[in-house]
């Protein structure tokens, strides 16, 4: 878990460290930064959503009104770690307002790294500095949720962050209400991974379970370094559950813990378990015979549904396949090309400047939206410029199937 007030030291030492630097100054030539977490479980679905932004620029001729747009690609992980990193993205917030070119960052994709970017990019002198994610799902980021959330990301009082799928309340909410109403589980064992998303999405999903009528009989964390799981889930059995919901990233041994959970309490086709979108998008565990039959929710559209549906979705990802010779590892690559879409439209409408570019997304009275015929998802939504949240709040359930992760059905949160 990322504890306040280290987020609040990393947010400091940043701002001292960048107060004389000098951001862009409205040149014809600007720079957005991609953060991803490019080793570990993540590196293929961060790898998908760098192409997929590549190719969206790429279609439109490197161009946002009059401006010149490049892309800068920064990795927040660490070989030694596998995934995301406190300091990496610490010194990632630093480099891209150290970076006079740059003028809006797309990402992150883990909520954590995130909270330790935004309080950076908020402070910026010659800013704020936008940051638009594609996969941030963690309510305090723009919603009162954890105590001091979400003020103490905008010490400027200046909100500079958006996001282009709906947060955890709505998909942990949607899971819960799946399980209950659709799967007619009742008891339910709730995991988390100890981080951010993980807790946030666990706490949506148990909260709604119990308010459904379930009854929660496990609430608590899992370690990642645990090389076993399996007391974990005789203690479950024990519990009399019917169900497990596993609320974080699969970056954090969610192999093992699939495999375990399998081994004692039998496969996901006789025991009912789900996972959120923090599992979606990773071969590892769609090549697994443990992850057949788990259920997963996507926060938006997934590339299932956009590929079944045709129109702009469909036709990026044919695109993107023609461009790179295979599909896109994840959803959240083409909600990846959908966040530069709402970044590359705030440019347009700007100075050029950091300040302009924020100011044009967000602070005004007007909110910035897509249709449905210009969206390169396909799905047409709007950004609330008060929150930075996004006014879709549908939440796709899945299986996997094969090794594919399969829509079952939209659901409509109840």
């Amino acid at each position: 878990m990322i504890k306040s007030i280290k987020i609040g030291a990393l947010a400091a030492a940043g701002a001292i460290a960048l107060a004389a630097c000098s951001g862009s100054s409205g040149s014809s030539s600007l720079v957005v930064g991609t953060d991803l977490p490019l080793q570990g479980a993540s590196a293929d679905a961060s790898t998908a959503t760098n192409n997929a932004v590549a190719l969206y620029l790429e279609q439109q001729g490197g161009k946002a009104g009059s401006y010149t747009v490049t892309i800068k690609q920064y990795d927040n992980s660490t070989a030694a770690k596998g995934a995301w990193d406190d300091a990496q993205c610490a010194k990632n917030a630093q480099d891209h307002v150290a970076n006079a070119a740059e003028v809006a960052v797309m990402g992150t994709y883990n909520s954590g790294c995130a909270k330790i970017e935004l309080p950076v990019l908020n402070q910026d002198p010659t800013g704020p500095m936008l940051m638009v994610s594609h996969a941030n799902t963690n309510p305090g980021l723009t919603v009162a949720w954890d105590p001091g959330e979400p003020e103490k990301f905008y010490p400027s009082g200046v909100r500079n962050y958006a996001r282009v799928i709906p947060n955890d309340i709505y998909q942990g909410t949607a899971d819960a209400q799946f399980a209950f109403q659709d799967r007619k589980v009742t008891k339910c064992a709730v995991l988390n991974d100890t981080q951010t998303y993980g807790q946030g999405i666990a706490k949506a999903f148990a909260d709604e379970f119990a308010k459904q009528g379930g009854t929660v009989v496990i609430n608590e964390g899992w370690d990642a370094k645990q090389p076993s799981y399996t007391a974990l889930f005789q203690k479950i059995k024990a519990a009399g559950a019917d169900c497990v919901f596993f609320g974080g990233i699969y970056d954090n041994n969610g192999g093992q813990l699939m495999k375990d959970s399998v081994a004692v309490l039998g496969d996901n086709k006789t025991f009912f378990k789900m996972a959120p979108d923090g599992f979606s998008g990773y071969p590892d565990l769609q090549g697994m015979p443990e992850g057949e039959g788990l259920y997963m929710s996507f926060a938006g559209k997934s590339l299932n549904g956009m590929v079944k549906a045709g129109g702009n979705g469909g036709k990026f990802i044919a695109d993107y396949k023609t461009k790179y010779g295979v599909d896109p590892a994840s959803s959240y690559s083409i909600y990846g090309a959908s966040a530069m879409q709402i970044i590359m439209k705030a440019i347009a409408a700007s100075d050029g400047t950091r300040k302009g570019v924020n100011a044009a997304l967000l602070g005004g009275s007007t909110p910035v939206c897509l249709t449905d015929a210009e969206s390169i998802t396909g799905v047409g939504f709007c950004i609330d410029p008060a929150t930075g949240d996004v006014d879709k709040k549908s939440v796709t359930i899945q299986t996997m199937t094969g090794g594919a992760e399969t829509d079952l059905q939209v659901w409509d949160i109840k």
